[in-house]
């Protein structure tokens, strides 16, 4: 069981990713801005995080970057997005995100990817 923090403002996605973490045994928390990131993270534990990069207000790269200064700089973090352009995703991985899922998401993809980037987390703690 990991402890995830999902960051979405798309409530049925929330609904959806919810379900698909609680189905493989992890606890979820959830928020819908990136308010309180840092907080969230510090309250933890959070083994990962899932975060959408299209948010209100402040975007998922200078949340990413904020969480990279601060003392959670190695807590991975899997970029969602719906847009999947070409350079998107080496955009997303350059700036250092672990992970990258567009949405709509394929369910196998999605579990995978966390499956993969918390076996990747605990092999480097």
């Amino acid at each position: 069981m990991a402890h995830i923090l999902v960051v979405e403002d798309n409530p049925d996605n929330l609904k959806l990713f919810r379900a698909l973490l609680r189905r493989a045994g992890h606890e979820v928390v959830e928020l819908t801005s990136g308010d309180g990131l840092l907080a969230a993270i510090a309250a933890g534990p959070v083994d990962l995080v899932l975060m959408d990069i299209q948010l209100p207000g402040q975007d998922g790269f200078s949340l990413l970057r904020e969480i990279r200064l601060s003392a959670w700089s190695r807590l991975p973090v899997v970029a969602l997005t719906a847009h999947a352009m070409a350079g998107d995703r080496e955009r997303a991985m350059d700036a250092g995100f672990d992970g990258y899922l567009t949405k709509p998401i394929n369910i196998h993809t999605f579990s995978e990817q966390v499956a993969q980037t918390l076996a990747r987390q605990r092999r480097e703690v």
